[in-house]
């Protein structure tokens, strides 16, 4: 399984990658990307089934192998412990572990990345400095986007083919005007958006 996945991973994780898919057993599929989520896991009889998406950068592929694994170690220990909570966690924060050195990420993702550890959530999304480094290394990132921190209120954007112009930040979210409906929504700040030439 490891050759298939070195096109995907930093060259560096092949060695500990190495190491915890030999404790498991499960079906892997690598796929195109998906909007909705980067990775899957399933609890499927007999063998459990992982998807992960193919549009990722190496860096948060590897995070989000890992993550989907930490899903199958849980469930393994734990068959009714809740996606995302205390069992998932340590399970994830112990297999993260052998990958949290400056061989494999960068300190830029390095940093936030151990923070994000100390009580993951269901996404890195959820963590936006993480999130931004990420989205940042990523080689298919579009040029023409901009994260919606970096944008000006008044400037009009396009975000799922929908356009909205921001009006003011709100803490972590950016209070933005769609422009269709005439209603108001909350966006993250590191949202990926695609400025409006006019």
């Amino acid at each position: 399984m490891i050759d298939k996945l070195l096109p995907y991973i930093p060259t560096s994780a092949k060695d500990p990658l190495t190491k915890l898919l030999s404790n498991y057993t499960f079906h892997l599929k690598i796929v195109n990307g998906r909007k909705t989520k980067r990775g899957d896991f399933r609890a499927t009889k007999p063998i459990a089934s992982i998807s992960i998406n193919n549009n990722l950068s190496k860096e948060q592929f590897l995070i989000t192998l890992v993550h989907e694994i930490a899903h199958l170690d849980a469930y393994l220990k734990y068959p009714k412990a809740k996606a995302h909570g205390t069992e998932w966690k340590q399970s994830f924060q112990r297999l993260m572990l052998p990958f949290l050195n400056n061989h494999i990420f960068s300190d830029e993702i390095l940093n936030p990345l151990a923070k994000h550890l100390i009580n993951p959530k269901a996404t890195t999304d959820s963590d936006p400095i993480l999130s931004t480094q990420l989205q940042l290394k990523n080689k298919v990132l579009d040029t023409n986007k901009k994260f919606i921190f970096d944008l000006e209120p008044g400037v009009l954007f396009t975000l799922n083919n929908r356009t909205f112009k921001i009006l003011n930040k709100r803490r972590t979210r950016y209070e933005c005007l769609e422009i269709s409906t005439n209603k108001k929504f909350l966006v993250k700040g590191n949202a990926l958006v695609k400025i409006m030439i006019h």
